[in-house]
């Protein structure tokens, strides 16, 4: 054997050891347990607050109806459910690494807010809601088991992360904010980048890089825009009522008033609310219904009242008042497409602002 054999069989070596270590090392943060929840049971926690999204690596999007429909049939037919990934945290409870989706449709079929459609298997099921079906389909869905991979408390929140993107950036789809950059893109589109730019809407309304990455700024604005001027019009679809705002608007708005009212309503929310739209100040996430809820009827309440004082205190982030808990009702129910609750949630800030009381006053017809 001459020398530069034997050097060439330590170099391998030496990295085969190196390869070796990095190996073990990394699988040493990873470790886990497999456990099995009946679905009552995962629903009555997730409402709870013992297993519960975790916002700093979470995207938040909501499943279509037929998408959650789909879930729920295939749950009743016993179809096999992919893993979902929960993590131990050091309080003892569990956030949500995979499966969040999949919890809070649960969660939403449980409480009779979803109504089956479109099911192509299971069609006599369409227009029903959960308390509709025979009571042993019910008990006997209650008790389906669901496997959770619960990754151990010491895993540390970069793994998780790291885990959670792997397993949702295969073969990732586009969603409904990112398709209509695309396909709309025009004045208006442009107009909801720039005022995702605005350093005052980044401030009250924070939100991790995956999520911005996936332009849910955008999603967010776009939402104000669509709902402050036309959100009794909404039906039932939100992406569809989306898009068709924006291709209405999509080469001819008035910019200037967009502006203007935009920038009224978050020096508003900087003003008054105290959390700005988190739900505490070290909130790092913003969800959807809540921003809504805010952002729309703090403009319609300005739209009445320029110069508007709230008539009470904006600062509902203890669920133990009672504006607090109304405002947690109205703001965390997973109907995003059902239309009262959106109008619900709208006029509930805006009447809670103008008249101190959730419902606005009646007006006499003599006054008038």
């Amino acid at each position: 054997m001459n020398s530069n054999e034997t050097g060439a069989d330590i170099n391998s070596g030496s990295k085969d050891e190196s390869i070796i270590n990095q190996i073990n090392q990394l699988r040493s943060e990873v470790d886990y347990n497999t456990r099995d929840y009946a679905i009552d049971f995962l629903v009555t926690q997730f409402k709870k607050g013992e297993f519960f999204i975790n916002s700093d690596y979470q995207r938040k999007f909501v499943w279509d109806n037929q998408r959650k429909c789909r879930f729920i049939e295939s749950i009743l037919l016993g179809y096999p459910i992919p893993f979902m990934f929960f993590s131990d945290n050091d309080d003892g409870r569990c956030d949500i690494v995979d499966g969040a989706q999949r919890t809070s449709t649960l969660e939403e079929f449980l409480n009779n807010d979803l109504v089956l459609t479109d099911l192509k298997k299971l069609f006599e099921l369409n227009s029903l809601t959960f308390d509709c079906l025979p009571l042993p389909i019910q008990r006997k869905f209650n008790k389906t088991t669901l496997r959770i991979i619960v990754l151990e408390e010491g895993t540390s929140l970069d793994v998780r992360q790291e885990i959670f993107n792997r397993i949702n950036t295969s073969g990732l789809s586009l969603n409904p904010t990112e398709t209509r950059r695309g396909a709309l893109r025009g004045e208006f589109m442009e107009f909801m980048e720039e005022c995702s730019k605005n350093l005052l809407f980044q401030q009250l309304c924070p939100m991790s890089e995956l999520t911005k990455a996936r332009h849910e700024d955008i999603e967010l604005i776009t939402r104000f825009f669509a709902y402050v001027n036309d959100y009794k019009l909404f039906e039932h679809n939100v992406s569809e009522f989306l898009d068709s705002y924006v291709k209405r608007n999509k080469n001819q708005f008035n910019k200037k008033t967009f502006e203007e009212e935009f920038n009224a309503m978050l020096n508003f929310v900087n003003k008054y609310f105290p959390n700005g739209f988190r739900r505490s100040q070290k909130g790092k996430f913003v969800p959807r219904a809540r921003f809504e809820a805010i952002s729309v009827g703090v403009m319609l309440a300005l739209r009445e009242k320029s110069n508007l004082q709230p008539a009470i205190s904006t600062d509902w982030s203890d669920i133990y008042t009672d504006n607090g808990k109304k405002f947690k009702y109205h703001t965390t129910t997973h109907a995003s497409n059902d239309k009262k609750r959106l109008i619900d949630r709208i006029e509930y800030v805006k009447n809670m602002l103008l008249f101190g009381k959730e419902d606005a006053p009646q007006i006499s017809p003599e006054i008038c």
